[in-house]
């Protein structure tokens, strides 16, 4: 099959243009004339060099993807016509890529399952209640869960950007301001001062650094260049990783925010499988996958293979990390009663609600430490300068 880009009009006269698949470009044309349109421009879609589905495909298209898909199939479509209709309206090429593949490969007689474990696009949870959809003819069931726990995910990724976009842009206007000061506003001032014995300390300090500025910045901003290039390169390197995982656990701010990530990650995929009836030891395993920080995993890893010799759940998830003390006497309660995809649940939505009000504290407190910030480091030179402008007027 050949991709090929087109640009048609429809039966009212719309512009629309998009990506298909077709034996060669006769077909094509068949294809979009059965659709009632008026081909305008159509071409083999140009190659593109080391193209990554999943790099291209953000969590909100995942999340719009499947909740379209729950739609589609509720509606009475199988799950071949509901993809096809999703290619067909894709907006995204990314997204017109991913559906065309996996309708060609359905069309083949594959099971969805397997499709969406090819692609490389999809985790093994989201895999595995795709599967367990298939066998127990609750498929747009799965998706609408599935779309559940990824606009969730999606709130939560918004949620972390908002908290950090704040400081970065006051940051930013931060050092804007001051190198604005440094490089236009001192130099034009150091005039006064020439040839005067006996300036204040801080005045030679102001004068200093921006001299030192004026000469060095192109420098330093190449040194910070490259710093940046060199921490990206090794980012993903195992020694990296290693460093950045005991941080995550011992710095204070840092330790609460990866604990309450990753608890409210495993409980929720916890919930969901254990809600569609897998068994315990399985959705464990698999909600396992789903947390991002190694240590965390690990001790959920070694927890799960302690269940699997015969120790109690309660007992072997209290001994980790993720879970308080609340949380392991809650741990208690389901197992006792048998409800613990109810227990996960419950843990998660306190999760949820806790990382809320987080990250408005968070925030609430960060907006006055930022300007206070500001205000000093700008506030500081600007008083510095007028002090060196007076002192320098008075010697005059």
């Amino acid at each position: 099959m050949n991709r090929y880009s087109y640009k048609a009009f429809d039966q009212a006269g719309a512009p629309l243009k998009g990506v298909l698949s077709a034996l060669d470009q006769d077909d094509a044309r068949q294809q979009l004339k059965a659709r009632g349109l008026l081909v305008s421009e159509l071409q083999p879609e140009q190659k593109r060099r080391s193209f990554s589905i999943s790099s291209k495909l953000s969590l909100s298209d995942l999340e719009f993807l499947t909740a379209e898909l729950s739609v589609l199939l509720d509606a009475g479509l199988k799950i071949d016509k509901g993809v096809e209709v999703l290619a067909r309206s894709a907006s995204k090429p990314a997204q017109a890529e991913l559906l065309n593949k996996i309708s060609g490969d359905l069309k083949k007689g594959l099971q969805l399952s397997q499709v969406l474990r090819q692609t490389g696009v999809f985790d093994p949870l989201y895999i595995n209640l795709v599967e367990i959809g298939e066998t127990t003819g609750q498929l747009a069931q799965m998706f609408r869960k599935l779309a559940e726990d990824l606009a969730f995910r999606r709130d939560l990724q918004q949620k972390v950007t908002q908290a950090m976009t704040y400081p970065a842009v006051v940051l930013s206007v931060c050092l804007g301001a001051l190198l604005f000061i440094l490089n236009f506003v001192v130099p034009n001032m150091a005039q006064m001062f020439r040839g005067q014995q006996d300036l204040p300390i801080y005045t030679e300090i102001l004068l200093g650094t921006a001299d030192w500025f004026g000469q060095y910045q192109w420098y330093l901003l190449l040194f910070l260049l490259a710093l940046a290039a060199l921490v990206k390169s090794s980012w993903h390197k195992p020694q990296w990783q290693a460093v950045i995982s005991r941080m995550q656990l011992r710095l204070p701010f840092i330790r609460t925010l990866t604990l309450l990530l990753e608890r409210i990650r495993f409980n929720g995929a916890l919930s969901m499988m254990l809600n569609a009836g897998v068994s315990i030891d399985q959705a464990m395993t698999l909600a396992a996958g789903s947390v991002r920080q190694p240590q965390l995993r690990h001790e959920l890893e070694s927890a799960i293979a302690r269940v699997k010799r015969g120790e109690q759940l309660s007992a072997v998830l209290g001994q980790s990390r993720i879970y308080p003390q609340f949380y392991q006497s809650l741990l208690v309660v389901g197992e006792e009663t048998g409800e613990l995809g109810r227990i996960f649940n419950e843990i998660t939505n306190r999760s949820q609600k806790e990382f809320s009000q987080w990250v408005l504290r968070f925030t609430s407190l960060l907006e006055p430490l930022m300007i206070l910030f500001m205000g000093g480091l700008v506030g500081g030179v600007v008083v510095i300068l007028m002090m060196s402008i007076t002192s320098g007027t008075s010697a005059l």
